[in-house]
């Protein structure tokens, strides 16, 4: 007779703050189905289309199950080999080359079913403090940034979708979208329904303008310049919160001095927003209690923006009172967390060996692997040579390392272009893990065995760590007795992994929903910060700036973000899957009617995008939606980033501020785009 259990689990794509639960039904020891869980109170069954596509990983041909061998750089011959031998090569060239010039770096790929719980980024900190090698966090590469801005400010936490949803009464999408928020999309919704205000600020006309009142388009880089304005046409017309500002901000008549001239016609200048609506936005934001302003992720603190755009948007609510109020304030964005929220820290960052270590930045990583500092480079579920700016520069940086590991569970570029050796990976069906929401911990239990030679990551770190005599980087009987140990912390009620087992897989985080219930900002004084000593400390403004575009410039602006058929690089960029690769078989490039007929691109034609630092191929999209001079794509193209700039945003006395990693590159980018319809040179 047929063996059928199910398992609640959680969607393998790392889309937060929107983590959707699945419920998984395993037949004599292979996949049933896979459907949206009902009983999950933050998805409520809710799958998009990247979830639904989940199945497609196992059984998949393109699947890595065997331990890989390249003969040598700059062939695409592979030999099988075991994992001990892998492990053997590895250990040897990492004693050879010395602990220092080791490097370990890991993605999305590594979190699949791990996402802001956080223990598999910490064991692979703990085997590198322990070891004494160099680390970095990938913060950096994604949200870190905007984290930074909105740190300096004071206003690191986020209030919750439900809050929003109960509670807020204006609702200001700021480059935040639906295709990766979309649970908290849901909360907006309900919002509206009861009759909020919901406002959209982007650089296009988005899938979330469709739940709009209004939609306002930005001059990419500008979203400083708009938030400035704003704050002076709510200082000008005295409707800022007096006694909020007074009892719980620092630097108000510095602000208001440094705002007096960033008139709305000021701002139209910089942003493309005709002043008049400027006005009108800023007064229905002064007037409308509570507001609440969702910020976008990475694809807002990429390019010009870099932190100032978080820096600048942050400091409203604490102009109008809405901190620490409920629907007030700055609701759920990625990376961010709910007061309260935490689990307890395995990385032995204590007991990290003296030594010299590169800095959590981009830049720097790039220079350590061109100058040989850094000799044997390992990714644990990245692909940096599409992540990382400047492709190029990184592709010869790669060239120039001793050894490069790669631990996927699908090929990719990095793979095929820089690894020595790759180590197959488990999936998220076939390991335990947690993931967290803002509200939830969501147990992921393993509900298949591994397939082919496929491991956990912590065996490549218990088997580096046999081979290097480093003790107690694995002093866990198993993986649930390390969930265990991270479980046991006040926000999760001290619970363990059978607690969310008999709990149905889930147990609510005791967390507020409102931010700053208690107005003790993360900052020096405690208080929102308008003008920020700390910021001068480390030679960057202490106050919020827009951005100085220099004058006229030659090209396109190049802006980028996610899309249905796509989140982050694993998964191949989703080519691996063919639901979603048949969704995007190729990269779209948005571009105004006005600069396609300048440049004689018809809708479909196949097209070059290039500057100086290179050139890449792409389809374009002739669409209305996106004003002139401004085109989008989808991030992270394999190739794409041949375009974008890999210089360093931040000093280095700005890196340490937070835990978190903020040393991300500018990945500004101005292109020119041409046809290449009747030129014979499509190359897609």
């Amino acid at each position: 007779m047929a063996k059928t259990r199910s398992f609640q689990s959680m969607c393998p794509m790392n889309c937060h703050p929107t983590l959707c639960g699945m419920t998984v039904t395993v037949k004599d020891g292979q996949l049933a189905s896979i459907a949206g869980d009902v009983t999950n109170p933050d998805s409520q069954g809710f799958l998009c289309m990247r979830g639904r596509a989940a199945h497609e990983i196992l059984g998949n041909d393109r699947r890595l199950l065997k331990p890989l061998v390249r003969s040598r750089r700059g062939s695409d011959q592979w030999s099988e080999t075991s994992w001990d031998a892998a492990l053997d090569q590895i250990a040897n060239k990492m004693q050879s080359v010395g602990r220092e010039a080791v490097g370990l770096w890991q993605g999305h790929g590594n979190w699949a079913n791990d996402y802001a719980f956080g223990l598999k980024r910490a064991q692979m900190d703990r085997f590198a403090n322990l070891y004494g090698c160099q680390y970095w966090n990938p913060a950096m590469i994604c949200w870190g940034l905007g984290g930074f801005g909105a740190g300096i400010t004071g206003a690191i936490e986020t209030s919750t979708k439900e809050d929003l949803g109960e509670n807020s009464q204006m609702v200001i999408l700021w480059g935040a979208n639906t295709v990766s928020q979309a649970n908290t999309l849901r909360h907006v919704e309900m919002a509206k329904r009861r009759g909020a205000r919901i406002v959209v600020i982007d650089v296009r006309r988005t899938e979330a303008s469709a739940l709009a009142d209004d939609v306002i388009i930005v001059k990419p880089g500008s979203d400083a310049a708009l938030a400035l304005a704003m704050m002076h046409v709510i200082i000008a017309d005295q409707s800022w919160s007096a006694s909020f500002v007074d009892a719980h901000t620092t630097g108000f008549a510095a602000l208001k001095a440094h705002v007096a001239a960033m008139t709305p016609d000021w701002a139209e200048t910089l942003t493309g927003v005709p002043a008049s609506r400027v006005v009108a936005l800023a007064r229905a934001y002064a007037a409308t209690r509570p507001a609440m302003i969702v910020m976008g992720g990475s694809s807002l603190h990429k390019g010009d923006n870099t932190w100032q755009a978080a820096r600048a948007i942050t400091c409203l609510p604490a102009l109008t009172g809405d901190y620490g109020r409920p629907g007030g304030g700055m609701g759920p964005r990625h990376g961010g967390r709910s007061h309260g929220a935490g689990f307890v820290d395995l990385s032995a960052a204590d007991r990290r060996k003296p030594g010299h270590y590169i800095p959590n930045q981009m830049e720097a990583i790039l220079t350590a692997l061109e100058t040989g500092t850094v000799k044997v480079f390992v990714s644990l579920g990245s692909n940096v040579s599409s992540s990382f700016p400047d492709t190029n520069r990184m592709r010869a940086a790669l060239e120039k390392a001793e050894l490069v590991v790669a631990y996927d569970i699908f090929a990719n570029q990095y793979i095929r272009e820089a690894a020595d050796i790759v180590l197959p990976g488990t999936i998220w069906l076939e390991e335990i893990g947690a993931k967290s929401t803002n509200t939830y911990i969501h147990l992921t239990d393993q509900a298949l065995p591994a397939a082919g030679d496929a491991r956990p990551v912590y065996d490549l770190y218990k088997g580096l760590a046999k081979r290097l005599a480093v003790d107690d980087v694995y002093p866990w009987a198993d993986q649930a007795e390390a969930m265990d140990a991270a479980l046991d912390h006040p926000a999760t009620g001290h619970t363990s992994v059978e607690a969310l087992r008999a709990n149905g897989g889930r147990v609510a985080l005791k967390v507020s929903h409102v931010a700053y219930p208690t107005y003790d900002f993360a900052t020096p004084t405690g208080k929102i910060e308008f003008s920020s000593s700390r910021a001068a400390d480390m030679g960057i403004p202490a106050l919020p700036m827009p951005v100085d575009f220099g004058g006229t410039k030659d090209g396109l602006i190049l802006a980028h973000g996610r899309t249905f058929g796509h989140f982050h690089s694993f998964y191949d960029h989703a080519q691996a899957l063919p639901t979603l690769a048949a969704r995007e078989d190729q990269a779209d490039l948005w571009i105004a009617p006005q600069d396609a007929a300048y440049r004689g691109i018809l809708d479909a034609d196949p097209i070059e995008l290039s500057n100086a630092r290179g050139s890449f191929n792409a389809r374009a999209k002739v669409t209305p939606r996106i004003p002139k001079g401004t085109v989008w794509i989808r991030d992270g193209w394999p190739g794409l980033n041949t375009l974008t700039d890999a210089t360093s945003v931040l000093p280095l006395a700005a890196l340490d501020a937070f835990a978190f990693s903020v040393g991300q590159s500018s990945y500004h980018a101005r292109i020119e785009v041409r046809s290449l319809r009747n030129a014979g040179e499509a190359n897609l």
